[in-house]
């Protein structure tokens, strides 16, 4: 289931007789953020080993800074050494590609509990679609680890410091993101970001692992082939098991889209969209949990969709609203009769109630003909929710990009 900006002036005044001579420093980076990963676990603890998670740029840059994140540590952990570079096959890196990350000026950090860090720019050239490696070494006596729990993606860990290793001597696999949760670009021109909150279906689940192969992605890469849309980063902040109105409450995941909107969307830099497409687990724990606080009707859901939408219009933020797909099919509890008239209601209301700043029918675009409350198979996973490759690519397709996404 599922910059801040530095403003200095420094002025040079001469003695009496003298010309006064202006200074000015440079303008701070615009920063865009180009890769997220919303931190919704826990993993055990990795003291005393180094992790090499595999990550893709959406859009580039000549700088890049890093945002590590303990907020769902048990107590503080110090990270570093650090490292980014160009990534070869598997847990290699491109040689002569590797930089130290600093954290005012120091090659470690600590985090205390709950916690997070950016750390200082990296004079780095980065394309669209790189792929990078972050290295980190965890510290000794650290708790445990915050992590994204579905990755969808291979790190890799090794014991001791093995940061700077071009050939990374793997000792253990996850397919979880490990303390890494934000990556910006200092682009050199106007761009702007796309964040998409989403659940399992963004998340990519029911998509191929280590290809790159979730809808977001697809989107991604669209917009890098569309004209004057290079720049246009977008943010993948899906959470399996994740939904509009609640909080974690297994089997159910992370903090709700209303608890996490600020800090996995409207605070990232550069957001200037933000893609709903949310809502089936709040339906699915209303079969699950009846008769509970978690069993909700379609008309909360959508009061806590504009909630979101007029949270984000507060801050200048635009809402696409993106139907709920189809899920008949998925074992009880998860679907009912009830459940998808909920699905309908919601759905009739995203196209419909003019809340949002553009609708994208992905149940139309994914939606079986002859039996529209289930996924073609097409597009199926298997599971009859989670949309296979074809079905991730069908989702990008659905959205008509230069008209959604027009310059803000």
């Amino acid at each position: 289931m599922p910059g801040r900006s530095l403003k200095r002036v420094v002025a040079f005044c001469g003695l009496s007789g003298l010309s006064m001579v202006a200074a000015h420093a440079a303008p701070a980076p615009s920063w865009v953020a180009t890769w997220s990963a919303s931190p919704d676990s826990t993993l055990p603890t990795l003291a005393g080993t180094t992790v090499r998670e595999a990550i893709r740029t959406s859009v580039g840059g000549t700088e890049v800074r890093l945002e590590l994140s303990n907020v769902n540590g048990t107590g503080p952990v110090t990270l570093g050494p650090v490292r980014v570079a160009q990534r070869a096959d598997g847990a290699a890196i491109v040689p002569g590609s590797d930089h130290a990350v600093m954290f005012h000026g120091q090659p470690t950090v600590t985090l205390a509990k709950g916690g997070t860090a950016t750390s200082d720019p990296v004079a780095m050239t980065v394309s669209p679609w790189q792929a990078l490696a972050v290295s980190i070494h965890v510290g000794d006596g650290a708790g445990a680890t915050t992590a994204h729990g579905v990755g969808n993606q291979t790190a890799w860990i090794a014991k001791g410091d093995a940061t700077g290793d071009a050939a990374f001597p793997v000792q253990e696999k996850v397919s979880s993101r490990l303390f890494l949760t934000g990556v910006d670009v200092a682009p050199g021109t106007s761009g702007y970001a796309i964040a998409v909150l989403g659940d399992s279906i963004s998340d990519g689940v029911g998509s191929t692992p280590d290809t790159d192969a979730r809808w977001p992605d697809d989107l991604a890469s669209a917009l890098q082939h569309t004209a004057g849309m290079n720049n246009v980063a977008v943010l993948d902040e899906g959470v399996a098991g994740n939904r509009v109105l609640h909080d974690e409450h297994l089997p159910f995941i992370g903090p709700s889209a209303l608890t996490r909107l600020d800090a996995d969307a409207l605070n990232k830099p550069g957001v200037r969209y933000v893609v709903l497409l949310e809502g089936i687990n709040d339906i699915s724990a209303s079969s699950y949990f009846p008769g509970t606080p978690d069993d909700v009707t379609a008309q909360q859901i959508i009061d806590g969709m504009k909630t979101i939408v007029a949270r984000a219009h507060a801050r200048k933020v635009k809402v696409i609203g993106a139907t709920l797909l189809p899920f008949d099919g998925l074992e009880w509890p998860f679907h009912s009769a009830d459940g998808e008239a909920k699905r309908q209601a919601v759905n009739a209301w995203i196209r419909n109630g003019h809340a949002f700043d553009g609708v994208v029918d992905t149940d139309k675009a994914l939606r079986d003909p002859a039996h529209p409350e289930r996924l073609l198979a097409a597009y199926d996973s298997g599971d009859h929710l989670h949309p296979n490759d074809a079905g991730h690519k069908a989702i990008a397709a659905a959205f008509d990009i230069p008209v959604l996404f027009a310059k803000p």
